[in-house]
């Protein structure tokens, strides 16, 4: 987690519509530009993908571990753990060996069969360092993607999740149920 900041994903709200994938290709090629860059040669390859988990859509990416295998196992030290938190490729080093691969937990590292080197999540840190979403993030037209500070995401979450009980127990429409609290003893 860099800094204690995360990207969120909400399965529930996840249409499964690409836009967080497109939106990481275009930040990551040559032009930066939606309506050119899937012209560029190379063809920008995103870091994101999105796989069908049950009757779910779920967004796939570098999570930016604590203690990275990816980074252990690296035999050049292209990949490394930068002080503010994420996993980064240093590209001129990869070699394209694929123990990285082999080595996320997560699936979220790919070859680029054209560079012979490894592709993967980098958190948008230029973009943050500019005071900008992830390009994920911003492009999410659901909100399925949030990011923040972990403390931050995971109480709104708790939130939600607790007016949704509530919600369950009194505000069903035809619910029978009412909410009784003791009284105060005397």
């Amino acid at each position: 987690m860099p800094n204690g900041f995360v990207i969120y994903v909400d399965i529930e709200k996840c249409l499964g519509c690409l836009s967080c994938y497109f939106a990481c290709a275009v930040e990551h090629s040559l032009t930066k530009n939606p309506y050119t860059a899937f012209r560029e040669i190379p063809t920008p390859i995103p870091r994101t993908r999105i796989i069908p988990v049950l009757s779910y859509n779920v967004p796939i990416r570098c999570m930016h571990c604590e203690k990275p295998p990816c980074v252990e196992i690296c035999p050049t030290d292209a990949l490394q753990k930068t002080p503010e938190g994420p996993v980064l490729l240093r590209e001129p080093l990869c070699i394209g060996c694929k123990g990285c691969i082999l080595a996320c937990p997560y699936g979220a590292i790919t070859l680029d069969l054209v560079k012979k080197v490894i592709v993967k999540c980098d958190f948008c840190s230029d973009r943050i360092k500019k005071g900008l979403l992830p390009a994920c993030v911003e492009a999410c037209p659901t909100k399925a993607l949030r990011y923040g500070k972990i403390e931050e995401v995971l109480l709104e979450r708790h939130e939600k999740k607790a007016k949704e009980f509530v919600t369950g127990l009194t505000g069903l429409p035809g619910s029978n149920m009412i909410l009784y609290s003791t009284p105060p003893r005397g």
